[in-house]
């Protein structure tokens, strides 16, 4: 089968291209999906340049999400033509990904994908909609409501923080954006942003430990000083919701916001909360939180593709999402 490898040849030198490899086999307990899409992350292309702190067993093929039918079951669960998804766990980190016409993985990871939603339509969304989607939920959870005031997203052009927007946008609220990319500012309007901040303007440093009330929730998916200017301009009784570093893993900040105005900071992880949780995600992303821009924020590749997609993803000049097209031979 055709898959996208990566082999270490040097202590700190990898290659990485579209291979033939061999097909896998079930284990018990085991499925084996015949891919239809995948997608590409931000992890994904940490893999691929083979970080340390995603992947450390080589020979790998990336992608930590996927989509397809299933091909072989050795589980009681799942029925060979059952169409389902993965994300997260161990897939596509030390495990064999997605980016591959086939891919194994224990049947505790699998979900199964709703009958509302199309296999590529479910990777665009991919880890980053699954993402956006939990963090969206514990803001409702939480009693942030339209009528509560602006949500703020940072890192808005990205997988995660476009994905949010739109969902944010069908479901009613007023929503501030803030980018890095000034030529992106219509595509952030059109995909449901009522404001944009430029991130230099926002990141500037202010020493206050408290800044004016002005929004009331935060999807954060940057960290550093966007996340630490962003908590002290929360209202009282806010939530910040908060699952990227891309700007820095560190936070500079002091517990006024907390202590002073109640703000709830929630961390969100996608990759290994519980399943039941993620098809409760996916029910609502293939219904009431399905949005029709959709179209707008894919860049639908082939394997052939990805590694050209990568080197965009690691130079920061990736917009939207990046949905593989896995062919048949």
């Amino acid at each position: 089968m055709k898959a996208f490898l990566v082999e270490k040849i040097g202590e700190n030198e990898f290659l990485s291209r579209v291979q033939d490899v061999s097909t896998p086999k079930c284990g018990e307990n085991e499925i084996v999906i015949k891919v239809t899409y995948s997608s590409l992350n931000y992890k994904d292309a940490l893999s691929s340049i083979g970080n340390p702190g995603v992947t450390r067993k080589f020979p790998h093929v990336t992608g930590i999400d996927v989509a397809g039918t299933v091909y072989e079951s050795t589980s009681p669960i799942f029925k060979v033509g059952e169409k389902v998804l993965v994300t997260g766990y161990d897939m596509g980190m030390n495990t064999n990904g997605g980016h591959a016409q086939f891919v194994k993985v224990p049947a505790a990871w699998v979900a199964r994908i709703p009958d509302s939603i199309s296999d590529k339509e479910i990777m665009t969304f991919g880890t980053a909609g699954l993402t956006a989607a939990l963090s969206i939920n514990e803001l409702i959870e939480n009693g942030i409501k339209p009528e509560s005031g602006e949500i703020l997203v940072t890192g808005s052009t990205g997988g995660v923080g476009s994905i949010a927007i739109a969902i944010l946008s069908k479901l009613g609220y007023s929503i501030t954006a803030i980018s890095g990319k000034k030529e992106r500012i219509n595509f952030l309007k059109k995909i449901g942003a009522n404001e944009i901040i430029l991130r230099d303007e926002f990141e500037e440093e202010s020493k206050k430990p408290l800044l004016s009330e002005k929004y009331a929730g935060v999807i954060d998916t940057v960290g550093g000083k966007i996340l630490a200017n962003a908590l002290k301009q929360v209202k009282y009784d806010g939530v910040v919701t908060c699952c990227g570093l891309i700007s820095s893993h560190e936070l500079n900040t002091n517990v006024f916001p907390f202590i002073l105005r109640g703000v709830r900071l929630i961390g969100i992880d996608s990759v290994e909360c519980k399943l039941e949780k993620k098809q409760a995600a996916w029910e609502k992303l293939a219904s009431r939180w399905k949005i029709n821009s959709l179209n707008t924020i894919i860049n639908e590749i082939t394997l052939d593709e990805v590694k050209t997609a990568y080197e965009h993803l690691l130079s920061g000049k990736a917009v939207g999402r990046y949905v593989v097209k896995i062919k048949e031979e």
